[in-house]
């Protein structure tokens, strides 16, 4: 349904049209991805490989070719929470930049723990949950995927230990003590509770952590421990599977309000947003029914698919996780402090870099402050408050919509809001207070730490 006298048209699905299956775009690929290698004899990993980290539900879904991956019921029955997410039209600032563009939003901040990221958190608690998992060790940058873990945790009665990336533990503190709230165990990362944290910690005491540290300290834990698994919150194919409910209900969305998009943008961090609204859309055109122009928003930081090297490399700084072929800027390459942290991560999932090598999508590089600007003046017009990941989303589709101006043709624009910005606002204090810096690609330090890519 549709209400337009708010000058925000919402387009709403009933519950009964949650998403019942996931889509899987490796079903419709042109290229076979790359294999994933063992860290240690970097050869073809296997199943047995992967089970000390992962339930086999997972690792089968991982190497799927199936289209269609069926949702359990009570994973459905817990997304019902707050799924469908709703569709909004952005009249309010398409006047504010006056432009003849149409703007459309997926909305992904309703969720109990505020982003996107509780669509593959339930699914990966339901499925630990179900091969007898007791435990789940993870890392989180920004603290959104934490949330969402921890919140999932609670729903599937699963303990949750969350690695924090130190910048954001000091950036947010409120964010963790709602994972904390939800049940879980936060620590900054790196740590003391893991021989690889301490390792760290011995060399640089005052090491503003990373995405890539927190990646290694959780898997350690891990591994370690017969009671527990691994949950990853992006990069992975089962992970960006289960975010394709946001892409397949935005579909339906689109539909109703009788548009189809021409430009879908997504921020690209480690890839699970964007692939979530995207990866129907693209699976279309792989399949020649339909044609679109796809852009991945990275920050100028981070910015791994715009100036990174397609290459086999380490998911993580500690060579611990698989070794897969992505877009990289070194796995020893620790991004500056930027508040994106959910974007602060060296690589991009493997499929989403096979997209971009194949020419399915195209990626830009944002700097922080304008993002910033974008959001405030999203803020203002639409009322609500974006985390600053999609404010990279929200930057190029401000760009879009001013092009369509000064080209005086209609366009239709399609972008994920992934999460709110309620935790956030010492990062907007300090940008409407002038002292948000902006920090240039750090090429030097990408250049050594590519020199350490692995030999394969």
């Amino acid at each position: 349904m549709a209400n337009a006298g708010s000058r925000r048209t919402k387009f709403v699905l009933d519950e009964d049209r949650i998403p019942r299956a996931w889509y899987n775009i490796a079903a419709d690929l042109r290229t076979a991805p790359p294999p994933p290698l063992h860290p240690g004899t970097h050869q073809p990993i296997g199943p047995a490989d992967l089970a000390p980290l992962f339930p086999m539900a997972l690792i089968l879904q991982e190497v799927s070719t199936d289209r269609e991956i069926e949702i359990p019921d009570p994973v459905r029955e817990a997304y019902a929470l707050y799924r469908p997410s709703p569709l909004y039209r952005a009249h309010r600032l398409e006047a504010a930049l006056d432009t003849p563009a149409h703007i459309y939003y997926k909305y992904e901040g309703v969720s109990p723990a505020g982003s996107h990221k509780p669509n593959t958190a339930l699914s990966q608690a339901f499925f630990n949950k179900q091969e007898g998992v007791k435990r789940i060790a993870t890392e989180t940058g920004a603290g959104q995927w934490g949330s969402a873990m921890s919140f999932a945790g609670a729903v599937f009665g699963l303990e949750v230990k969350v690695y924090m990336v130190r910048a954001s533990y000091d950036q947010k503190p409120y964010r963790r003590i709602l994972m904390e709230t939800y049940g879980a165990e936060v620590v900054a990362s790196p740590s003391l509770t893991t021989n690889y944290g301490r390792a760290v910690l011995a060399q640089t005491p005052d090491s503003p952590g990373s995405l890539g540290m927190a990646i290694s300290e959780a898997v350690e834990d891990a591994a370690t421990r017969d009671d527990t698994k691994y949950a990853l919150g992006s990069v992975l194919n089962h992970v960006l599977l289960h975010q394709t409910v946001i892409g397949l209900e935005a579909q339906e969305q689109m539909a109703m309000a009788g548009e189809q998009p021409d430009v879908i943008i997504g921020c690209a961090g480690g890839g699970s947003n964007f692939a979530g609204l995207t990866f129907p859309f693209i699976g279309q055109m792989l399949r020649g029914e339909a044609s679109y122009r796809i852009i991945a928003a990275e920050p100028e930081a981070a910015p791994s698919l715009t100036r990174g090297v397609y290459a086999y490399d380490f998911g993580d700084t500690g060579h611990m996780a698989p070794i897969v072929k992505m877009h990289t800027l070194g796995s020893d390459f620790i991004p500056e402090p930027i508040h994106a942290g959910g974007l602060r991560y060296h690589g991009m999932s493997p499929l989403v870099s096979l997209l971009k090598e194949d020419g399915l999508i195209e990626a830009t590089s944002v700097h922080q402050r304008a993002c910033f600007d974008a959001g405030v003046t999203f803020a203002r017009a639409e009322g609500i408050l974006p985390a600053p990941e999609p404010t990279h989303a929200i930057k190029v589709a401000i760009d879009q919509a001013l092009e369509a101006r000064e080209a005086g043709e209609e366009r239709v624009i399609l972008f994920n809001l992934c999460g709110h910005g309620h935790f956030d606002l010492a990062a907007y204090e300090r940008h409407l207070a002038g002292t948000l810096e902006d920090y240039e690609y750090p090429a030097e330090k990408v250049t050594e730490a590519l020199a350490a890519l692995p030999r394969v």
